[in-house]
């Protein structure tokens, strides 16, 4: 398989996985505050991580820590707990199409700070997908009028995050390999997620079932849906580039509103219409 089929393939798998991360977000918030679940998805990514790329870390040289320590920032512990915050007001389905607005401020961060340069299919193609979402959201606020949609910024300001995270990775990280890339991320953010667990008094209610059983969510999330997930992002963003990588999340907004259905989320055929759109978006922002 040539590199070409291959970026297509990682990302239809990355889409399945995050598109599936934000039911897994709904769950565990059944049993546990926001800043439980952001805690503990980072901390079974981190575990998971070091266990198998403990040896990656000398590969990483001291003058691209402080890269490191900005994706880690940027690309994982502000989203994790943004998007954990979020969901406590708004649909997962909802979450996951305001995260559409990723390749977009890509782009414009990309253009504007980065210095680098997009075809203008790759331009038509972001603004057409970003199109879709809108319609995606717009339709969901009105068959959802009880939700508070001020915490819709939170999602924002995550997708801003990404945006700086997948532009920092490939003027500045582009030279490592996605697996030291992931597990230098995860091992500075050990000490700090640790310590808001501790606070967040989760080993107080740790005992009681419904904790328990969103616990089991939240390692899935953590180790499939973070650790696996992000290893193989940083490698599409090697192998492609950020708008395309990006792209992927013009894909996770379907994958959440099938698993919306079925946890009784509704789908109208708008939403179908814009899902459409989306994928046009999504082949236009891939062309070189």
């Amino acid at each position: 398989m040539n590199a070409r089929q291959l970026k297509w393939v990682y990302l239809m798998i990355l889409a399945l996985i995050w598109g599936s991360s934000f039911i897994l977000i709904k769950k565990g918030l059944v049993g546990l505050t926001a800043l439980q679940l952001g805690s503990l998805r980072i901390l079974f990514a981190a575990v998971f991580l070091l266990l198998i790329g403990f040896k990656s870390l000398v590969k990483i040289p001291k003058e691209k820590w402080k890269y490191i320590a900005l994706t880690s920032l940027f690309g994982t512990f502000t989203p994790a707990y943004l998007f954990a915050i979020a969901e406590t007001e708004i649909d997962s389905s909802i979450t996951a199409i305001l995260n559409s607005l990723t390749p977009l401020n890509t782009l414009i961060l990309g253009a504007m700070a980065f210095g680098i340069n997009f075809k203008r299919s790759q331009v038509w193609g972001v603004f057409i997908g970003l199109v879709g979402s809108l319609l995606l959201v717009f339709n969901g606020a009105i068959n959802h009028p009880e939700q508070n949609y001020y915490y819709a910024i939170l999602v924002i300001v995550a997708s801003v995050c990404y945006a700086i995270n997948v532009n920092l990775l490939k003027k500045y990280l582009h030279d490592l390999s996605p697996l030291s890339i992931t597990t230098g991320n995860f091992a500075f953010l050990l000490l700090p997620t640790l310590l808001i667990l501790f606070f967040s008094g989760f080993f107080d209610v740790i005992h009681v079932d419904t904790v328990q059983h969103s616990v089991l969510f939240i390692m899935i999330l953590g180790v499939v849906g973070t650790g696996i997930a992000n290893i193989l992002f940083f490698k599409l963003i090697q192998m492609s580039s950020p708008v395309f990588a990006t792209s992927v999340t013009y894909l996770i907004p379907i994958v959440a509103f099938f698993w919306g259905l079925l946890d009784h989320e509704m789908l109208t055929p708008v939403q179908f219409f814009g899902a459409f759109i989306i994928l046009i978006g999504v082949y236009l922002s891939a062309k070189k």
